[in-house]
């Protein structure tokens, strides 16, 4: 079980008004409540270059990250919506932690140790995301400190044996990091009293020039293969080169180069959905992705100690969310890229193992890593 730290360095907490640049802070607000009642913080990090994370305790979202542009100009990088109200309403997972099970489980269902588990069908037939009632809709217990690197917020949440039909009981903290070399850093921990599966993941859709659409981005993927998927979204449990595909990312190419290719993948995730394996050693962290807006000169570096890579290209957002500065989030507007297990991995052996056992601990890093480039 992890306990609630308390709160280190960070005199202003309770308080919205900024402090120095060059200073880091921390500070809560209230976010409203959700429709059931229960009380919302937002917590503001902001490091000693300027930059400034928004997080919520509920799905422990990131609402807003304000990173420079070339011109040293801050501005907005993630889809966020202004109010507890507009993200209790929206399907799209905008900005939320991931949990029991990034991705998919087919039919959802798994077995651990000849013991067959029934999940929720969320998504079709197969479950989606840990579930309706995954980690996305948690309301987590936050404990703010100032650290070395920067301003730092542990999110904590317990799983309850049997919550969204997972075995055992599942002790989890996130902690979020804005260090002062304008990083983003994710880092979990997960414990478990009974054999499950952990999955863990981040779902903010990025756009890095704050908004309109992605699709001129240059993205670059450190992932040779991917896991091809049926019209369902399953993997085959094949790892397939990218080679001659319209998922050929190893050097950095415009994502809407070949977003509609008339390709069997791209047709099944109506664009990109797919997960890439990356080249990197086991539990090392390690660049995975890099993507550059030449617009604003924004660049953003994603690093993780995971196995794969999920690139999703905003497909399904359609302009019904209204969001921070009142933009629409139509389609392809934003991207997310979701360090992660290999979808489906409890029922693909071959695939790295997602089984978190009494006595071990689950663990994983991401950092999105900002910085500009000259041209």
């Amino acid at each position: 079980m992890f306990a609630v730290a308390s709160i280190v360095g960070a005199a202003n907490v309770n308080s919205m008004e900024p402090m120095p640049l060059d200073k880091a802070s921390i500070a809560r607000s209230d976010f409203g409540k959700t429709v059931s009642g229960k009380p919302v913080d937002l917590y503001t990090l902001r490091n000693t270059a300027g930059s400034e994370a928004r997080i919520i305790t509920y799905g422990g979202i990131v609402v807003s990250l304000k990173v420079p542009d070339r011109k040293g100009k801050f501005g907005e990088v993630v889809l966020g919506l202004p109010s507890i109200a507009d993200y209790e309403k929206q399907a799209s997972y905008l900005g939320s932690l991931i949990g029991r099970y990034g991705n998919r489980i087919a039919k959802g269902q798994f077995s651990i140790d000849g013991k067959t588990y029934q999940l929720a069908k969320n998504n079709g037939e197969n479950h989606l995301h840990g579930g309706p009632g995954g980690f996305h809709t948690a309301i987590w217990n936050a404990a703010p400190r100032m650290t070395d690197a920067g301003p730092s917020l542990d999110l904590i949440y317990t799983s309850i044996d049997g919550e969204e039909g997972y075995p055992g009981r599942l002790d989890v903290k996130v902690t979020y990091t804005l260090t002062n070399s304008n990083e983003l850093r994710v880092d979990y921990a997960a414990t478990a009293d009974k054999p499950t599966v952990v999955n863990l993941t981040q779902h903010s859709y990025f756009n890095l020039a704050g908004h309109g659409s992605i699709l001129k981005h240059q993205l670059q993927i450190r992932g040779d293969k991917f896991t091809p998927t049926d019209a369902g979204s399953i993997p085959t449990g094949e790892l397939k080169s990218v080679a001659g595909t319209p998922l050929d990312f190893r050097e950095p190419v415009e994502i809407g180069k070949r977003i509609d290719a008339d390709d069997e993948q791209i047709r099944f995730g109506k664009g990109y959905d797919h997960n890439w394996v990356l080249d990197k050693k086991s539990g090392e962290l390690s660049l995975a992705a890099v993507v550059v807006e030449s617009g604003t000169g924004r660049k953003m570096e994603v690093l993780t100690t995971e196995p794969g890579l999920q690139f999703y290209s905003g497909n399904f957002l359609d302009g019904s969310l209204k969001g921070n500065g009142g933009f629409l989030y139509a389609h392809r507007t934003g991207f997310c890229l979701e360090a992660q297990h290999f979808p489906d991995s409890p029922n693909k052996p071959q695939f790295p193992s997602a089984v978190l056992r009494p006595g071990d601990t689950y663990k994983q890093t991401t950092i999105y890593r900002f910085s500009v480039t000259s041209n």
